[in-house]
């Protein structure tokens, strides 16, 4: 994964990585974290900003493939806002093939 600018970085706050010190945050090597995190608590805003710094192929690829955990409210924003049905999410087939406890 490469960033075309490795200066560059995106555009977001440093409230969304409260639990990391912001200004050594490495934005290529976690791009995975970094787009599950915006996923989860951003809004249409902040997915506008990972994709104009990631680019749509990489997040889609992670959406996809390299994310394993997302809660099911932004399962459901993904599929309805980027072109991914959830049933192509990592994410949602691993949830779907682990039995969930029934209490």
């Amino acid at each position: 994964m490469n960033v075309s600018n490795s200066n560059d970085k995106p555009d977001f706050a440093p409230k969304w990585f409260w639990d990391f010190d912001y200004n050594k945050i490495d934005w290529q090597a976690s791009y995975k974290t970094i787009i599950a995190r915006i996923i989860e608590r951003g809004n249409e805003k902040e997915w506008i900003e990972l994709i104009r710094f990631y680019g749509m192929d990489i997040v889609l690829n992670a959406l996809k493939k390299e994310i394993v955990y997302l809660p099911d409210y932004a399962i459901e924003e993904v599929s309805k806002y980027f072109p991914i049905p959830k049933e192509e999410m990592l994410c949602y087939i691993r949830r779907r093939s682990r039995p969930e406890h029934w209490i």
